[in-house]
């Protein structure tokens, strides 16, 4: 066997690919393993190709096994025994393998021996295998945190850079619209949104501080987001132990007044970077008091003077520390706290309530002595929202008429809320009119049995003549049962009640009858029924009287008491159908009411004023002809945490001015008192005080009024006929039993039940009137004497009503600015008596 080293083959060495199959197919005979010198047998337990993977020589090309060393195919060497070196040929060394020079393989594919190249020195990295390659290395973890700080960074400083502070939502701004009373008791409140927001001053410290130890005991120490606190939330949602809060006070006034109550990730998002942001922009005592006036307190109560009101019916800076712990604890759950709709809540809300006193005393915000002397407070019941229930919304919808009328508040601004209004109702006043309604015909109803019982609708108003303030309204039993407001509608005749604006026009203007005489109470007019007036050029118009009645000859004055149509229906025509509209758009009647027409028949009432309407004409009668603003409204205030601002508005009476003569007015009213002295108004008496007032019947007695006042209230009832499925109106007759009802009635009862309650303590006044020369009202004794005078002359004044011998009355002859008389008749005997009087004083003759 030869020593010298082995030689390359001619053509150098050949790699040989161990993918490759050999010939003979895989059924072949084995063939000795590669890379192995002829005739030696493999290592024991080494696999086919091992040389080969492990950079081992190969074989020779084009030779075999050396003679005398082959082996049977299938047998492997002696174990232990190393391959003998191949036989030197003789040959030089040519070329390596793939161009090498030196003739050798690269490192890592030579053959083995001791001239194969030497692998690079260090140890050789192990290739993972396994489940161990499922794991990232330390070069792939570092590499992934490295990626995600840079990518949280990035986020951070792009979510910080895009996300500005949006404007407040619509429904964070909205409040309510506080109505109060004349006294500043609570009336009403309007709006969708029960809020009312008001300065952090306002709110007591003990209850600022009872929040803070409930809700952000390092509110006023930490920055507007808790890393932390958000963090463990996560966890302990992702982990099921239920939703978890882990917001600040910031971010809680964010998701409240900012954003929205929605529970999603953007949302999250922008809260978290719009907190941050607030609390860099914002001082703490302002994000305290935005958080205050936003949060939900329960009971439809948003912010803290709310949730004052309807838990302790108190204002907010009337709390004391018990009750401002107990509203405190409301706002990690208002519904699973609230003793006062679930009294079974109490033990749950007690434990809430100490945990917040205990935090405080904790904090060094209330000391241990005063802590254990504080009790659990008492909680108002919870009712279901009162809202505009009863007479509220009735007032609240005059009030809101009343400011947009007069350019006070758009009703876009009303809607939107956010006012303080306080009216000039008084609480005493308004319930007053409530129980005299009550007594004297809500009582007397039977709408199971009696049909047309049902149809009864109620409307008031009363107004103080001397300050123009209307004190007292009735719209009707219920605004969440009847919408309209019979206190304010315009679609009901006011009839009769129509007649004193003729009269007061007739003595304002210094009218005179059809024979040029000036008209006073005590001008005789004829009362014949369904007599045609006369001097008026348009259609013929001849009015029946209430149960077509005849009065023949009757004085101004008694034909008032008796409410005769004849005669207002000529006396209308003696002033002028226009100067009469004039004079009651001045008393009080708006321009625009419906069927306020200048003809004969406006004297009858056919106009369709509302109640208010009425009595704010009357209160200018009463007021002795002067007229101010009548206002519901005392003072408008903008509710803003920084401050309320009150409202420019018309003062109540402001812009008096005449709008008839005093000497009309209280002509007016003289005539007046004889309706509710001797008239159709007697039921009125009942007061027990000076008063006048005038009855009025709508046609088909489909309304009744009373218009009446004393020199301290005015004061209007209608009832009103109305079906409650159709809304037509409908007559009144059968209603309460009564075969007709008229405004000598029911309307006359309620006037002097609520006058006298709401009158009662206070100095009866008799009225106080100037009545001009001839005015007088001149009883029947005294008219008698000076008729006995005109016949022993043989003298008489001709007015209008008086008959000639021909039948014809005065009134048809011609005025005298007609031109002259037609030749007269004879005239009738001197002293000729009028008709007589009918036996009862009550007949309404509308």
């Amino acid at each position: 066997m030869s020593d010298a080293p082995p030689q390359p083959p001619a053509g150098g060495w050949e790699p040989r690919d161990p993918t490759v199959q050999e010939p003979g197919g895989a059924d072949a005979a084995p063939a000795p393993a590669e890379g192995r010198t002829p005739g030696r047998p493999d290592r024991p337990g080494t696999p086919p190709g091992r040389e080969a993977r492990s950079g081992r020589r190969a074989p020779r090309s084009g030779t075999g096994p050396e003679p005398g060393h082959g082996t049977p195919p299938g047998e492997g060497p002696a174990p232990g025994r190393a391959p003998d070196p191949a036989p030197d040929t003789g040959q030089a060394p040519g070329p390596g393998p793939a161009g090498h020079p030196t003739g050798r393989r690269a490192p890592g594919t030579g053959p083995t021996g001791p001239d194969r190249p030497r692998e690079p020195k260090g140890r050789k990295r192990r290739r993972r295998t396994g489940w161990r390659r499922a794991l990232p290395t330390w070069r792939m973890l570092l590499g992934g945190l490295l990626l995600l700080v840079l990518l949280l960074g990035g986020g951070f400083l792009a979510g910080y850079h895009l996300i500005e502070i949006p404007p407040p939502n619509a429904a964070a701004t909205a409040q309510a619209n506080v109505y109060l009373y004349a006294d500043g008791s609570p009336l009403a409140q309007g709006g969708q949104v029960n809020r009312e927001s008001v300065p952090l001053e306002r709110v007591p410290r003990p209850f600022r501080q009872a929040v803070l130890a409930a809700e952000d005991r390092d509110f006023h120490t930490e920055p507007g987001v808790d890393p932390g606190a958000l963090l463990r939330a996560s966890w302990n949602t992702l982990t099921g132990k239920g939703t978890q809060g882990g917001s600040t006070i910031t971010q809680q006034y964010v998701k409240n007044y900012y954003l929205g109550q929605e529970r999603t990730v953007t949302r999250k998002v922008k809260e978290f970077f719009i907190a941050i942001k607030l609390d860099r922009a914002t001082s703490k005592d302002e994000i305290l008091e935005g958080y205050l006036n936003t949060s939900y307190y329960g009971r439809n109560a948003y912010g803290a003077q709310a949730a004052a009101q309807a838990y302790f019916g108190k204002d907010v800076q009337d709390l004391d520390t018990a009750e401002g712990a107990y509203l405190a604890s409301l706002l990690n759950a208002p519904s699973a706290y609230d003793v006062g709709a679930r009294p079974a809540n109490r033990p749950r809300a007690a434990a809430r309530w100490n945990y917040v006193l205990d935090a405080m005393v904790q904090e060094g915000w209330l000391s241990r002595p005063d802590r254990d002397a504080l009790e659990f407070p008492a909680v108002l019941p919870s009712h279901p929202t009162a809202g505009l229930a009863g007479q509220r919304g009735y007032a609240v919808q005059a009030v809101n008429t009343f400011l947009a009328r007069h350019g006070v508040l758009t009703e876009k601004a009303l809607a939107a809320g956010g006012y303080r209004i306080t009216t000039t109702l008084r609480k005493d006043r308004v319930d007053a009119f409530a129980e005299a309604v009550k007594a004297q015909v809500l009582d007397r109803l039977d709408p199971q049995n009696n049909p047309t019982d049902q149809y009864v609708r109620v409307g008031g108003a009363s107004i103080e003549p001397s300050t123009g303030k209307v004190v007292a309204l009735y719209g009707g039993v219920d605004y969440t049962r009847q919408y309209v407001n019979n206190a304010t509608r315009r679609d009901y005749q006011v009839g009769s009640t129509f007649k004193p604006f003729v009269l007061a026009a007739a003595v304002a203007q210094g009218a005179a009858t059809q024979r040029g005489e000036r008209i006073t109470p005590n001008t005789v007019y004829d009362g014949t029924n369904k007599r045609p007036v006369q001097g008026w050029t348009g259609a013929a118009y001849a009015p029946a009287n209430e149960d077509d009645a005849s009065y023949g000859g009757i004085p101004l004055h008694t034909a008032t008491d008796r409410s005769v149509n004849a005669v207002y229906a000529q006396l209308a025509v003696d002033v002028g159908p226009e100067k009469v509209r004039r004079t009651a758009i001045a008393l009080g009647l708006p321009a625009d009411t419906p069927d306020l027409t200048a003809s004969p028949s406006i004297a009858l009432g056919p106009a369709t004023a509302s109640v208010l309407d009425m009595a704010e004409a009357y209160a200018t009668l009463a007021n002795h002809g002067k007229r101010g603003l009548y206002s519901l409204v005392e003072k408008v205030e903008r509710i803003d945490p920084a401050g309320d601002r009150e409202l420019p508005l018309p003062a109540a009476g402001s812009g008096a001015r005449q709008a008839v003569s005093r000497a009309a007015a209280d002509t007016t009213t003289a005539v007046l008192r004889g309706v509710v002295e001797g008239g159709t108004g007697t039921a009125a008496r009942a007061v027990g005080r000076p008063a006048a007032g005038k009855t009025g019947t709508a046609e088909d007695d489909k309304a009744a009024w009373f218009a009446g006042y004393t020199p301290d209230l005015a004061t209007v009832v209608a009832l009103m006929g109305q079906d409650p499925k159709t809304g037509a109106q409908k007559p009144l007759y059968g209603a309460m039993g009564l075969a007709r009802v008229n405004g000598g009635g029911a309307p006359a009862e309620v006037w002097a039940h609520y006058t006298g309650t709401a009158l009662d303590g206070t100095p009866a006044r008799d009225f106080d009137l100037e009545l001009p020369k001839g005015s007088e009202i001149k009883k029947k004794d005294e008219r008698e004497t000076e008729e006995g005078t005109e016949e022993e002359t043989g003298e008489r004044t001709e007015e209008a009503g008086a008959e000639d011998a021909t039948g014809a009355t005065a009134g048809d002859r011609p005025h005298p600015a007609e031109g002259p008389q037609a030749p007269q008749g004879p005239q009738a005997p001197p002293g000729t008596p009028a008709p007589a009087r009918p036996a009862t004083d009550t007949l309404v003759i509308e």
